[in-house]
């Protein structure tokens, strides 16, 4: 099947044209992430209180005081930068995919722009669900398990006149977390599960493209879970119940992503059969083995 000259926005500029455009969509891109930088940065403080409530309550729960130490002088500022450029890209991302698919469309046809749209809509509505799903979920639970592994300071009694106390004191341990280790733990979260509920959008964008089946998911399933599993281990801290979390996330994604591409090959042969152009596998062998007779 071939696509009329009709369907092809007119983009036959030289090569010099695109990167001039490759240049001019790159420039607004950074533009726009400087200014939501910029934005972000006076409201660090206000982001960081946010991102802070999963460990105050956790902390609140055993009586504690929420409270995270500066261990460096400059570390406060370098707090507020971090969170400024995460902050930056969230804010300057619907711009920045702007700018890219104001780049890619042109090249596209009609038919390829309806099938790509959707995927780049689709991408930043995951990626926060993978977000708050680690926010609201993950984090707490996290966060908990983590405070467990706390232990009160035990003072032994004051002795009696002519009494002989041999029990010892143990140290306590309590948590007294630094502000920036905080926010790297708790960002390592965030993006770990937004990358990985990136997971059924791109690979139903290439079950689309025709370069994976969900037949070929199938048969590969069980090296999909260990690869699950190793992305687990690598993207979360190192306690298994971390691991655990992100795996039973993202594995039934990996499922959901099989069922949409079915979908997929179920719309695309419905189409063939309607135009003509559909033909199984059991009559393409019947015809070779014909001819070959004749």
């Amino acid at each position: 099947m071939t696509q009329s000259a009709d369907d092809i926005d007119d983009s036959s500029a030289p090569l010099i044209e695109h990167l001039k455009e490759l240049r001019s969509r790159v420039i607004w891109a950074l533009a726009a992430y400087i200014a939501a930088v910029c934005l972000v940065f006076p409201f660090a403080n206000q982001v960081f209180n946010f991102l802070s409530f999963p460990v105050c309550n956790a902390l609140a729960k055993r009586g504690q005081e929420c409270g995270l130490i500066m261990i460096r002088l400059q570390e406060g500022f370098f707090v507020s930068v971090n969170i400024a450029f995460f902050g930056g890209l969230v804010v300057a991302f619907p711009i920045i995919a702007f700018q890219l698919w104001r780049f890619v469309a042109p090249g596209l046809y009609r038919s390829e722009k309806s099938a790509f749209l959707p995927f780049l809509i689709a991408s930043p509505v995951m990626f926060f669900l993978g977000a708050a799903f680690s926010y609201y979920v993950v984090l707490p639970i996290a966060f908990d398990f983590f405070l467990t592994f706390q232990q009160a300071q035990n003072a032994p009694p004051s002795p009696q006149v002519g009494e002989v106390v041999d029990r010892a004191a143990h140290a306590g341990i309590v948590f007294q977390g630094s502000a920036q280790e905080y926010l790297g733990l708790t960002m390592k979260f965030i993006m770990a599960f937004g990358l990985c509920f990136q997971l059924p959008v791109l690979l139903t964008l290439m079950g689309k493209a025709g370069i994976i089946s969900s037949a070929g998911l199938v048969s590969v399933r069980k090296y999909a879970i260990v690869a699950i599993l190793a992305l687990s281990a690598v993207a979360t801290p190192p306690d298994m119940m971390s691991q655990v979390i992100l795996f039973g996330a993202v594995y039934p994604l990996y499922e959901v992503s099989i069922f949409l591409i079915r979908r997929i090959e179920k719309r695309r042969e419905a189409e063939l059969r309607a135009e003509g152009l559909w033909f199984e596998d059991e009559e393409i062998g019947t015809d070779v083995t014909d001819s070959a007779k004749r």
